[in-house]
C-alpha cells in the first residue's frame, strides 16, 4: 500500500513538472538579429611557407632543400625579422612513383620543409612574401592576420551588435504602434575566423604559388548599424552577431 501511494505521488509530481516545462509563453514578443563589426589593424601576422625539392638521389634532394632554406632564412633576417620569430618544422621525406600502388616508374625523393615567420608590421608582408619566393620557396601555406587584443575588440563588437538589435526592435515595433519591453532571450551567433589565407602541399602541384589574403574586409555601419562591406587592405574585421527576443508592450 505504501508503495502504491509513493508511486502515485511521484506520478503527480512528474505530470506537474512536465506541464510546467511545456507551458506556452503567450506573451507578445519580437525576435530580431543584430550585427556589428570592429575594424582593427593587425599587430601579429603569421606566415607559413613551404619548401619542396625532389631528386632521384635522396642526398641531392635534401641538399637542394637545405640550400633554399638557408637562403630563405637569410632573406627573412634581411627584412629585419628577429630570429626568435623564425621557426622551421615539419620536415619530411617521401619517395614517389607515377604508379604509387604498383610502385612503378620512380619519380624521386620529395623533401619538404616548413618555415614559419611571425611579424608585427603588416606593411612588411608584401616585401617578405616577394623576397622569400624569389630565393626558391615554392609554397605559401598560410597568412594569418591577428590582433593580440582580440577579446577586447570582440566584446566591443558584441556590445554594438546588442545595441543594433535593440534599435532594430524599437523601430519595427514603432511601425506597428507598439513599444519594446525587457529582453526575454539572448543568443550569440558564432562564425569562423574572419581572416586568414591557407593552402596545402598538394593544392598547388609542383609549381610555385603565391598569394595574399583577400579577407581583409572593412565594414562600415550606417545610421541603423547595418553593415556595408568594402575592401580595406591592412585591416581585419572582428564581427559579432546576436539574436534577441524582446517582450512587446501592447498599447491600449
Amino acid at each position: 500500500m505504501k508503495t502504491i501511494i509513493l508511486t502515485g505521488v511521484f506520478m503527480v509530481l512528474t505530470i506537474a513538472w512536465t506541464q510546467q516545462l511545456y507551458t506556452y509563453d503567450n506573451r507578445p514578443k519580437i525576435t530580431v538579429t543584430g550585427e556589428a563589426v570592429v575594424n582593427v589593424k593587425p599587430d601579429k601576422i603569421i606566415l607559413s611557407f613551404g619548401i619542396e625539392t625532389w631528386d632521384a638521389n635522396i642526398n641531392v634532394a635534401k641538399q637542394k632543400n637545405t640550400e633554399i632554406l638557408k637562403k630563405a632564412l637569410a632573406a627573412v633576417k634581411d627584412c629585419d625579422v628577429p630570429e626568435k620569430e623564425i621557426q622551421t618544422d615539419q620536415i619530411s621525406i617521401e619517395p614517389r612513383w607515377d604508379d604509387s600502388y604498383k610502385r612503378q616508374n620512380f619519380v624521386g625523393y620529395f623533401v619538404r620543409n616548413t618555415l614559419v615567420v611571425t611579424i608585427s608590421d603588416v606593411e612588411k608582408v608584401e616585401k617578405l612574401v616577394t623576397t622569400i619566393l624569389q630565393v626558391g620557396v615554392n609554397y605559401i601555406h598560410g597568412i594569418d592576420f591577428q590582433t593580440t587584443e582580440f577579446k577586447k575588440y570582440r566584446e566591443e563588437a558584441r556590445e554594438l551588435a546588442l545595441k543594433a538589435a535593440k534599435e532594430k526592435a524599437d523601430k519595427m515595433a514603432a511601425v506597428l504602434g507598439q513599444t519594446v519591453g525587457a529582453p526575454i532571450q539572448i543568443n550569440e551567433n558564432y562564425s569562423g575566423s574572419p581572416w586568414g589565407y591557407w593552402s596545402s602541399w598538394y593544392g598547388w602541384g609542383r609549381g610555385r604559388s603565391s598569394g595574399m589574403s583577400q579577407v581583409n574586409v572593412q565594414a562600415d555601419r550606417g545610421s541603423s548599424n547595418e553593415i556595408a562591406d568594402t575592401i580595406a587592405l591592412g585591416k581585419i574585421s572582428i564581427r559579432a552577431s546576436v539574436s534577441v527576443t524582446f517582450e512587446l508592450e501592447i498599447k491600449k
